[in-house]
């Protein structure tokens, strides 16, 4: 098990760079807000969150949430970013990074002259360097228990991301003139793009003073001090460090406005005040000049538990921006707005929905899976789940693309998916389903989230269908404060559930599909796999990385390890007063259009 998952544990992700969804799309229907000719540069923009802001670290395990994410979208930038279509756009306005060697992998990053803190201070390499000791897990020599907790050693920094690739990297070099970090990789990483720097969050000048050092260049002399880890070898922890890393970890953590030194921005808005539980005012940062900048003056995030209250704001005119959980009844509630001037922003989210068979127990053999397989109703999935959130909704055909990735029609066209019921379970299917138990009745319990009302629906469509081959179905649905503890403990033989996967990159392949993987929660084991997954993990190239995924995708559905079943749409709406805003598969949602955004009188 990785050092990474340290600290991982027991948050609302089982994954490293995926996230389990209880609700989380399908071909996108965008409805961007129009322009007017009243449209203004300037102006306020009212957005209503679900929960309060809480942290100006949202990497850390105790920040690690959707409202301190966007916060710090609009707040922080950094050398790329990832688009509507998932695609990696670079800022070569903040810096460049580019890649010196293959073998070995090595990397430099040089930011650019001018990019600043909001304090004056620039952003140096000393902030690519914490960065990188908080998000590898390098330090740590914590042995783990089955649960992830530490029985031994020490874990310095408590991230909540995937450590897999950084963990694999000697210790990075900054050089002379502190505007540049060159980093190389001991074994090459195919997401490596992505590990370092596309967004600059924490400034080493305030946690360098805060843990007693003199500055950021101090702080950065310790961490080219500090061996690394080793589990087999564990030290006393360093206590400059332990310092370090405990300010990292929960330094930034507040509710109400701090002291600005905490607060600081490199991003194009700046968090000018916060009132505890009620509202957060996000100001235009007048010296961003190193990416787009906005139209918006100011931005007042305020809180709303109650998605059905959120719409009742935007219909009221005391919320311009929502981005609630889509249900049916919701989406015809903002359609019935739209003669006011509401626009609505859906499409295709990250998030998917599938079945998965626990290869222990009943499903060990593969004519037993393939058997209850044959039974699942996707397409009345479809019809009775999925459509009345997206009637666009289609049935998913992959567990590694998703529809909107080049590389989806091919695999799911070759990969065995469509040999199970896409069309809907016909006479045949349970005939071959009947087949294939010769006379057994397996009895099979169903896990689920049972306060979700569409995965309820699943169930009860999965075992109605499944009945009818001869399976005994018992409903082991869970609350949704209990079904991942289950889920994770493998008490079940068939889950509903969901992923939102990462948007870009291939590091979540093997977080689910390796043998004892740490998303691995149905005991799939498969050698071949497992040897595909390690050549994904180092496999710098795209065409190839395809090329591997697309061989999982079939072998993993070749072992009835399970089906993907539609995915979810994601919904935002904005009233009158503001435009620009478009929809996004990405966990920030209509945040990634900040930029855009523009007050209309």
């Amino acid at each position: 098990m990785r050092l990474g998952r340290i600290f991982k544990v027991l948050t609302a992700a089982a994954a490293l760079a995926l996230t389990l969804s209880a609700c989380t799309g399908t071909e996108p229907v965008p409805n961007e807000s129009s322009a007017s000719p009243t449209v203004t540069v300037g102006g306020n923009v009212t957005v209503l969150e679900s929960t309060p802001f809480s942290s100006f670290n949202s990497s850390s395990v105790t920040g690690g949430s959707a409202t301190n994410t966007r916060i710090e979208a609009a707040t922080h930038s950094g050398f790329n970013t990832v688009d509507s279509d998932l695609l990696i756009v670079k800022n070569e306005k903040f810096g460049k990074y580019e890649k010196v060697k293959d073998k070995p992998l090595t990397i430099k990053y040089t930011i650019n002259d001018g990019v600043q803190w909001s304090d004056g201070e620039p952003v140096t390499a000393d902030d690519l360097m914490l960065q990188w000791a908080a998000l590898s897990g390098w330090y740590n020599d914590a042995v783990l228990d089955g649960n992830f907790s530490v029985t031994s050693g020490t874990a310095y920094f408590h991230s909540a991301g995937d450590h897999s690739g950084l963990a694999q990297t000697e210790r990075p070099v900054i050089s002379d003139d502190r505007k540049s970090l060159t980093l190389t990789y001991t074994t090459a990483f195919s997401d490596w793009e992505t590990a370092l720097g596309s967004t600059v969050s924490i400034p080493a000048h305030i946690v360098a003073v805060r843990a007693g050092l003199a500055d950021a260049p101090a702080l950065s002399s310790v961490l080219e001090s500090v061996q690394q880890g080793d589990p087999t070898k564990q030290i006393p922890p360093n206590p400059t460090l332990r310092k370090v890393a405990d300010f990292w970890n929960t330094g930034f953590d507040t509710r109400s406005m701090p002291n600005p030194s905490l607060a600081l921005s490199n991003g194009p808005f700046l968090v000018k005040g916060i009132t505890k539980d009620k509202e957060l005012i996000l100001t235009r940062n007048a010296d961003y000049t190193w990416g787009d900048a906005p139209n918006l003056d100011t931005l007042t995030v305020q809180y709303e538990s109650d998605p059905d209250k959120q719409v009742a704001a935007l219909a009221a005119g005391t919320a311009d921006v929502i981005s609630p959980p889509m249900t049916a009844e919701r989406s015809s509630a903002l359609e019935a707005l739209t003669s006011s001037g509401v626009k609505i922003q859906q499409g295709q989210g990250l998030g998917f929905d599938q079945l998965v068979l626990n290869f222990e127990g009943v499903f060990a053999p593969l004519e037993i899976r393939q058997a209850f397989l044959h039974t699942v109703p996707r397409q009345d999935i479809i019809d009775q789940v999925a459509a009345p959130l997206d009637p666009q909704a289609e049935v998913l055909n992959s567990f590694v693309f998703r529809p909107v990735e080049v590389p989806y029609k091919e695999s799911s066209g070759s990969n065995g998916s469509k040999l199970f019921a896409p069309d809907g379970v016909d006479p045949d299917g349970f005939i071959a389903a009947k087949e294939l138990l010769d006379g057994a009745k397996p009895t099979v319990r169903v896990l689920y989230n049972r306060d979700d009302p569409e995965r309820l629906a699943e169930y009860q469509l999965v075992a109605a269908s499944a009945a009818k081959a001869g399976f005994t179905v018992m409903d082991a649905g869970k609350s949704s404060k209990e079904w991942m503890a289950a889920l994770r403990a493998g008490a079940f033989d068939v889950a509903l559930y969901g992923w939102t996967s990462n948007p870009t990159g291939s590091d979540q392949v093997p977080q689910i599909f390796r043998t004892a993987a740490p998303s691995n929660f149905n005991n799939f084991s498969n050698t071949v796999v497992d040897q595909l997954t390690e050549q994904l993990a180092v496999n710098p190239d795209g065409a190839k990385q395809n090329a591997l995924k697309m061989q999982i995708d079939k072998l993993v559905m070749d072992a009835g390890y399970g089906l993907p079943l539609f995915q979810r749409s994601t919904l935002s709406a904005t009233g009158k007063h503001v435009s620009g805003v478009t929809h996004s598969p990405l966990a920030i949602g209509p945040w990634e259009s900040i930029a855009h955004w523009v007050y209309v009188k």
